[in-house]
């Protein structure tokens, strides 16, 4: 009762959530019924101006850009409108259907009949026009959007590989050097002026409280809080115990991002609040805090995949301590490198990487190109550098002996590893040949890779230990099937950012959901995300009830009726099918997948199935016949095949025998339907056995007659009705033969009655002086369900020498 208790108290929860779904999959109709027509004056125009545009080709990239998301607004609107007055037209239908089929040519139906007709059809015509205009309409809209991303990715594939000055060319030096410095005399400039016209010294002094704060806090965080939150995690350690130290590690390291990142923009905010810097030194100024996320983000990386030996980290990688600490070294080299590309790249230098010609937060005037290749040829071949050193400690990794470090994470940190010792080397002679852009592109995009992959491996690790630690810190939960799912879905999550880093505009993720949404065709049918979602929800759902239901009859309604163990499990599983068959049902028609296209693919693979999967079939069918006829339970004992012991587990596809010898034996299904079976335990336990003995031939028949009744008579298991009867069957040269022939409550117990009887028949004949001679080893036939008189049929012989009981209990 308690168990059936805790299921009904689920019920209501269950129930919330079920109401909570449907509203939340009815509100997105309720709204498309609400929906009303939209402005298809406006939207032909602004079709129109952005089909003359495209034509022109006159348009830069941040005016596409902006003409494509006013096209998406109106394609979504566009898309809701198709389902206008969707309850009024499925009625109309319905009242038209009821008026039957419309004549065959030649033929004439009531005027009445004719004009009901005629009136429903022309209302019809009227409700289905604007859906009818919002679907061409859509088709309009997503043409147009089509053909802006072809333009964008075009002039971004032409900007990738167009060619610039070489930056090995000396005559680029000097301007280079020439055009920085103007910039700086330019920023230095704006600070004089804004000095001057923000009241010099007094302005200046009015200020100070505000920009003094900043800079205090930001000092304090950088220089003290930066150091005690470095040490925080080994202090920790120590005190932590075994059970959460590794999750309790991980969440404090964070803080060795946030604490100093706060401190550089805190610093950033300083110099904003001075007001000495605007459109030179603004752009600059807000290129810090990206910075110092790549510095301080790319630091920890490096402490938490090469981690020293006195942070009580786990190392993710199998590498050496010497190892970790020259990874270490060249991985904070490179962040330095990213960090100085992120600072100057974006806001002063053109030309850095994947949509870079559409750089809007930039000084007024950046280095030419020429002289940007200049600078950058020296950024590329510094993070060049360092990511080549960093991948050579990478590509030799290897699984050390007794490491759990799993296999394919080493698969993959090693061909990066390759491919990024190529990068690297690629990289800088592209710059030097004059395509700045692809060599930017190249090598930052794959630091950026490296770093993504590392945080997913230490997010891997970190949800292992949380799951360990939520386990009492039992160390092989981080093994489980739990872990490896977060794992699995956090590899997927971080897809769109691979994306975005290898020059996928958001616009284009945007793009690729509508699309996934809009779902695929299989078949005639038409599946999508939400379809998919809806499906698992439902089943999910009602795969939950069918083990509700499932449950309670197995622990607290079937253990009061008269149904036997066998009946409770047959009854059980066909609960558990009947409910998964109609989850399935309810989860397609939820899911509004139509199978009608499918009939005839279906009655194509049926064909297939029923030669294929045959014997598959045959034994599922099998199985259900079981389920309902019962031949056979759970507990009995069965003979099939040449193989018996006891039926231990009933399956849809196969039972599960246990011989005497404690070997499992999986018979199909099939084989219990087409094949004879014997079972000794059905319907009743009561079988006889029979005893020979051979005494010698000068022995008072009488007397050995009446001890052998007497020795039946004794054993708790023998029944007095029909009682034991003791035959004389023969007489031979070497003695009498009789036969003891007894009827057992229990047969399952029969090999350790007649051991018993054995012994009895040594002890008493030995103390009545009868002599028993050399008879041989006698034999012990046992037969189930069998009157006196009837042909007996032999179960099993078992000589006195096994020890064993063939139903496998101990006697």
């Amino acid at each position: 009762m308690p168990r059936l208790s805790s299921r009904l108290a689920a019920l209501p929860r269950l129930a919330t959530l079920l109401a909570v779904f449907l509203l939340a999959f009815s509100l997105p109709v309720l709204a498309q019924q609400e929906a009303e027509a939209p402005d298809f004056a406006a939207w032909n125009k602004l079709a129109e101006q952005a089909e003359q545009i495209l034509e022109s080709g006159s348009a830069n990239d941040v005016r596409l850009q902006t003409i494509r998301d006013e096209v998406v607004k109106w394609r979504e609107r566009l898309k809701a409108a198709q389902g206008i007055n969707a309850t009024r037209i499925a009625t109309l239908k319905e009242q038209i259907a009821a008026l039957g089929p419309p004549p065959a040519e030649g033929q004439t139906e009531s005027e009445d009949i004719a004009a009901r007709r005629k009136e429903l059809n022309e209302q019809l015509s009227t409700l289905q026009a604007p859906g009818l205009q919002a679907v061409e309409s859509y088709g309009r809209a997503d043409g147009i959007v089509t053909q802006i991303d072809q333009t964008l990715r075009a002039r971004q594939t032409f900007a990738l590989i167009r060619k610039t000055p070489s930056p090995l060319n000396p005559a680029n030096w000097g301007p280079a050097m020439a055009e920085a410095g103007h910039v700086a005399g330019q920023i230095y400039a704006e600070a004089r002026n804004r000095w001057d016209s923000t009241g010099g010294m007094s302005g200046f002094t009015a200020r100070l409280p505000l920009i003094g704060g900043f800079l205090l806090v930001a000092l304090l965080l950088l220089s003290r809080g930066r150091h005690w939150v470095d040490s925080l995690p080994s202090r920790l350690s120590a005190r932590a115990s075994e059970r959460s130290r590794a999750a309790l590690i991980f969440g404090v390291s964070l803080g060795q991002i946030a604490i100093p990142l706060i401190g550089v923009i805190l610093f950033a905010a300083a110099l904003a609040s001075t007001d000495l810097l605007e459109e030179w030194g603004m752009p600059l100024l807000r290129s810090v805090p990206a910075a110092g996320l790549s510095f301080f983000g790319g630091i920890w990386l490096a402490r938490r995949l090469f981690p020293a030996p006195d942070t009580a980290v786990q190392p993710p990688l199998p590498m050496s301590e010497e190892h970790c600490a020259k990874a270490r070294l060249r991985a904070t080299l490179l962040a330095s490198a990213l960090a100085l590309h992120q600072l100057f790249a974006r806001s002063i230098l053109p030309l850095s990487g994947f949509n870079s010609q559409n750089d809007t937060d930039t000084v007024p005037q950046r280095l030419g190109e020429a002289s940007a290749g200049v600078w950058h040829f020296l950024l590329v071949l510094f993070g060049a550098f360092c990511l080549f050193q960093l991948c050579n400690m990478l590509r030799g990794l290897r699984a050390a002996e007794g490491s759990d470090t799993p296999d394919y994470r080493i698969r993959v940190v090693s061909f990066l590893a390759m491919v990024g010792r190529l990068a690297a080397l690629v990289a800088p002679v592209l710059v030097a040949a004059g395509y700045v852009t692809a060599g930017n592109a190249l090598l930052w995009a794959l630091v950026l890779t490296l770093a993504l992959v590392g945080l997913l491996i230490i997010l891997q690790d970190f949800t292992a230990d949380f799951y360990a630690m939520a386990k009492g810190g039992d160390q092989s939960a981080r093994d489980a099937l739990m872990p490896v799912l977060v794992g699995f879905a956090l590899i997927l999550l971080s897809l769109p950012l691979f994306a975005l880093i290898w020059g996928a505009r958001a616009s284009d993720l945007a793009e690729a959901w509508s699309k996934a949404q809009q779902g695929f065709a299989f078949g005639g049918v038409r599946l999508s995300p939400m379809a998919i979602l809806t499906f698992l929800i439902v089943f999910a759902i009602g795969y939950f009830l069918t083990n509700f239901v499932q449950g309670a009859f197995r622990s607290s309604i079937l253990p009061k009726t008269r149904l036997d163990a066998g009946g409770q499990n047959a009854v059980s599983s066909m609960i558990g099918y009947v409910g998964v068959a109609l989850a399935a049902v309810f989860a397609v028609t939820s899911a509004g997948i139509d199978l009608t296209s499918l009939a005839f693919v279906a009655g194509a693979l049926s064909v297939g199935i029923g030669f294929g999967m045959q014997q598959v079939v045959s034994n599922f069918v099998s199985g259900i016949i079981l389920l309902v006829e019962r031949p056979i339970a759970v507990g009995d004992w069965i003979e099939v095949g040449g193989q018996q012991g006891i039926v231990k587990k009933m399956a849809v596809r196969a039972t599960q025998i246990q011989t005497f010898d404690r070997t499992q034996v999986i018979v199909p299904n099939s084989n219990l339907i087409t094949q004879p079976v014997t079972n000794w335990t059905r319907g009743s336990l009561a079988g006889r056995i029979i005893v020979p003995i051979t005494v010698g031939v000068t022995a008072d028949s009488r007397q050995v007659a009446a001890l052998l009744r007497e020795i039946a008579e004794d054993q708790p298991t023998v029944l007095v009705n029909p009682p034991p009867a003791v035959l004389l069957r023969s007489i031979t040269p070497t003695g009498q033969n009789y036969e003891l022939r007894a009827v057992l409550s229990d047969i399952n117990g029969g090999t350790s009655i007649v051991s018993e009887i054995n012994h009895q028949i040594l002890e008493r004949f030995a103390a009545a002086g009868i002599a028993l001679p050399g008879s041989a080893r006698g034999a012990q036939d046992i037969y189930l369900h069998q009157a006196e008189g009837e042909a007996p049929a032999a179960l099993s012989s078992v000589g006195p020498q096994d020890e064993e009981d063939p139903t496998g209990r101990s006697s």
